[in-house]
């Protein structure tokens, strides 16, 4: 069985897509994005797991996903940095009939998302920029491979919701907005989207970790901000998740 590592975990999240959900946030992340909560993440360690013992703890939580339509989460980091394990642990949940959601950048190698799409109920797949220009300026990488990946997922049967951080004078101008637009009506599928503020929860750990956040003078985003994008994504006619 699979070993994994992992940097910590939620057992009773309520904010992941729907009912009581254990969210299981793995270590590693090769994008470097500037408005991420959890730059603790990206470094390449943390606990080491097995998949049983992490099955074994599900199953005190089956109760609880059945009353609530809840499940298993797998996140990050960038949790296709570990397809085997991640693969491993959705069989096993499977088995269980747990609900296996996947949350995922999709900046991994090309085959490490069809390792575990497979055995996946629920993809949320975050979107930084669809510019790659502006990707790799918010994230330190391109976004190429990311969109090759994402194509494979709306191309499989898997649901699939797209999460999209809206960051003040970074990525909501109108030029964004229609990049976002003709992505998601280039999809062969309806797919529905999820807009999240920005917000400055993650600023305490850049400090913790002596680093300087790249978006200090950034605002967070008001929630006027936040129906506004969504209400020209609707009248694009894109479903609000």
């Amino acid at each position: 069985m699979s070993v994994g590592y992992i940097h910590s975990i939620e057992t009773l999240g309520t904010v992941d897509n729907g009912g009581i959900r254990f969210v299981l946030f793995l270590q590693g992340c090769a994008l470097h994005c500037r408005f991420c909560h959890n730059p603790d993440t990206w470094l390449k360690k943390g606990k080491q797991v097995t998949v049983t013992e992490i099955v074994e703890q599900l199953q005190d939580y089956k109760p609880f996903f059945d009353l609530s339509g809840g499940g298993l989460t797998v996140s990050g980091g960038e949790p296709l940095l570990q397809p085997e394990f991640v693969r491993d642990l959705f069989i096993k949940a499977g088995e269980l009939e747990i609900h296996r959601a996947l949350d995922t950048s999709g900046f991994c190698r090309h085959g490490n998302i069809l390792t575990v799409l497979p055995h996946t109920d629920l993809v949320i797949f975050s979107v930084k920029a669809v510019d790659e220009k502006k990707h790799r300026e918010l994230t330190g990488a391109g976004n190429e491979e990311i969109m090759k990946n994402l194509n494979l997922v709306v191309q499989s049967k898997t649901e699939v919701v797209i999460c999209y951080v809206l960051i003040p004078t970074v990525n909501d101008s109108s030029a964004d907005l229609q990049d976002f637009v003709a992505l998601v009506k280039s999809f062969p599928r309806a797919v529905p989207v999820q807009i999240l503020p920005y917000n400055k929860l993650g600023t305490i750990k850049w400090k913790e970790m002596g680093l300087c956040d790249p978006l200090a003078g950034i605002p967070p985003a008001t929630q006027d901000e936040i129906n506004a994008f969504q209400e020209q994504l609707r009248s694009a006619g894109i479903q609000i998740y």
